[in-house]
């Protein structure tokens, strides 16, 4: 791709007048208009705000790279913009930002945006062309500038042969990749393979990003190397770097520290990695100690993940369900169909189980314990051991795949390809299956009884009180470890009545859609205490309340911790108190307002979130100081 192709000149802004970020996104967005390259301003600027509030573009060393997919571009574009001043982008690095592309991508454009992001992050690592770029005084000089240097990369990646120019005696292979997979990506290649070659030594990279796996190892280049750097901060294939030096970092200390990683891995100053090693940090990226605490928390995430979108999709096709049978009558076709998908023995709900057993197993024992998982979990649903058992058959698969790992480590070359294939399904299913059958499930089942029973039976004084504690959770991270256990639980308590105490779900349900709501209506009734970024990005957050995503809230909280968390929490803990001091029941686990009328007392139900709200958003809005004197 010829990135002047899309930098067309007669868009770009040579001396930005901006100082602030959203004024150089409408300075950027003003000329693209302008052109005639989009049709909608309005509508791109809220998807790159949108963007922007996942994370900043400013990618730091001065520069950023807003960007958007979507109908309102008529034309594929990149706009450069070079500010001399410098403007406050809010950049990872927190230094200002000197260089601008904003990237407009059309809705049916695929990949041309993520593919250009990569164009430019590959060329952007070199310090001395970015200095080319800040000294240039026309559009002009910037597209021969752009078009020489990616001639010349091309010749070089053309050159390239191998491994590189190094002596085999030095060759390095390395694995680049970030979560998004487009800047840091090919940014941490490009400052590797540079570094390399100042160095006089030969190295091969292999990028996993938004185009996919590019440049990747081969079996005859991981078995001549002397070592594996795998700067990632997502998984990556390991397996074929067993018996090499590995050393696994985050993505930023290739860009930042290259030398140091190159140092460390020509000093065999790296553990030697085992495919069949239980130090399973081999698949979170960084090599990093974690507690105890960590490692199941990472786990149970893992499982807790996998196992959401069979919550909302089939909580929601399943309160419809409920709906359309009370409407229609338990014979009509439609409830029948949406029951069967939904919930029922066949439907989605039917795996909640199974699916998180399988995938804690699988995070902490590899795809080996994923089958063994998944069995033990839907033996425990079966039996009524219920969440409980579920958990404990998720754990209980992912560390009897790591033990027989251990016990068959010794087995001679030629009989390791029946451990995948025979001895690690027959042993871990057995094994697993058979604990669960004689003890777990008999000892969850009674424990799963014994809940659902005092839940049943609380009186409304200790009810409220549970209800305070599970919506003011639902609050304090807002999708983190206190919200997701509050929200298990209240799961486990519903699969485990067979859908019909909800009493708990209320709870959740009410106190997860108090914080987006409350940053809404402080937003909107404190107006002074936002800046125009967060009052727009307020507006959203009264559709993410009312949908029950708790997430919307993470912005604010995350520039406004205290304020934000501490009113919500308040406001949060009244509606759970108040949904079971009024007794409400919603039989279905997600939905927010469009499964409230599903309530036994759907009006209260309105009420207890609508009390909890104004409550958060009044102590916000009262706590804040207004932006004007946020820096006094």
């Amino acid at each position: 791709m010829k990135i002047t192709d899309l930098l067309v000149q007669e868009t770009m802004v040579m001396d930005m007048r901006a100082t602030k970020k959203e004024e150089a996104i409408d300075e950027l967005i003003a000329s693209l208009s302008k052109s005639g390259r989009i049709n909608d301003p309005v509508l791109f600027k809220e998807m790159i705000l949108k963007r922007e509030q996942e994370s900043s573009t400013g990618i730091g060393d001065g520069i950023a790279m807003p960007h958007a997919k979507t109908k309102a571009v008529n034309k594929a574009t990149v706009v450069f913009g070079r500010s001399k001043k410098g403007v406050d982008y809010e950049a990872l690095d927190g230094q200002p930002s000197y260089l601008f592309f904003m990237i407009a991508a059309p809705e049916d454009a695929a990949d041309t945006h993520l593919q250009t992001l990569a164009a430019l992050s590959r060329l952007l690592i070199d310090q001395e062309f970015v200095q080319q770029l800040k000294q240039a005084e026309t559009p002009a000089e910037v597209a021969r500038l752009f078009d020489e240097k990616q001639a010349e990369k091309e010749g070089k990646e053309a050159a390239e042969t191998g491994a590189g120019n190094g002596s085999d005696d030095k060759l390095i292979v390395a694995v680049t990749a970030c979560p998004t997979g487009i800047a840091h990506t090919y940014m941490a290649e490009d400052s590797l393979k540079k570094k390399a070659e100042e160095m006089g030594i030969s190295i091969r990279v292999e990028t996993n990003g938004s185009e996919g796996v590019k440049h990747e190892l081969t079996k005859d280049e991981i078995d001549r190397a002397v070592g594996v750097i795998v700067a990632a901060d997502k998984k990556v294939e390991m397996a074929r770097f067993d018996g090499k030096h590995v050393l696994q970092t985050p993505v930023s200390d290739a860009i930042r520290k290259p030398e140091d990683l190159i140092n460390r891995i020509l000093e065999q100053n790296a553990p030697v990695y085992h495919a069949d090693s239980t130090d399973r940090s081999q698949d979170d990226g960084p090599a990093e100690k974690k507690s105890v605490w960590g490692t199941i928390y990472k786990d149970l995430m893992n499982g807790i993940s996998h196992m959401l979108p069979f919550v909302v999709g089939g909580g929601i096709l399943l309160a419809i369900s409920f709906l359309i049978e009370r409407t229609a009558g338990e014979h009509n076709t439609i409830f029948k169909m949406l029951s069967a998908i939904a919930g029922g023995d066949t439907g989605a709900f039917h795996f909640l189980i199974a699916i998180l057993a399988g995938f804690i197993a699988s995070s902490i024992g590899d795809r080996p314990a994923l089958m063994p998982g998944m069995v033990g979990g839907y033996l425990a649903s079966r039996s009524n051991a219920g969440f409980l058992g579920g958990l404990a058959a998720g754990f209980l698969a992912g560390y009897m795949i790591v033990f027989l790992k251990k016990v068959f480590a010794g087995l001679p070359q030629a009989l390791n390809g029946l451990k995948p294939i025979l001895i690690f399904p027959v042993l871990g299913l057995l094994l697993t299956g058979g604990l669960m059958y004689y003890i777990f499930d008999p000892i969850f089942k009674w424990i799963n009884t014994g809940l659902i029973g005092g839940l049943n039976n609380l009186g409304t004084g200790n009810a409220v009180l549970l209800g305070i504690v599970l919506g003011g959770m639902m609050a304090i991270d807002m999708g983190g470890p206190f919200n997701k256990a509050a929200y298990t639980f209240a799961i486990g308590v519903f699969t485990s009545s067979g859908n019909t105490n909800g009493m708990m779900m209320a709870a959740v349900m009410a106190g997860g859609m108090v914080p987006p709501l409350a940053i809404a209506l402080a937003t909107t009734f404190f107006k002074n205490k936002f800046t125009n970024q967060e009052k727009e990005a307020g507006i959203t957050n009264y559709v993410l309340g009312l949908s029950f995503i708790t997430e919307g809230a993470i912005p604010f909280a995350a520039s406004d911790p205290l304020r934000v968390i501490g009113s919500s929490i308040v406001g949060s803990a009244i509606a759970g108190g108040l949904t079971q001091f009024w007794h409400i029941n919603i039989p279905a686990p997600h939905g927010g307002i469009f499964v409230v009328f599903l309530a036994n007392h759907a009006v209260l139900f309105l009420v207890s979130i609508i009390i909890g709200a104004i409550v958060s958003g009044l102590i916000l809005g009262l706590w804040k100081r207004p932006v004007a004197q946020k820096n006094g």
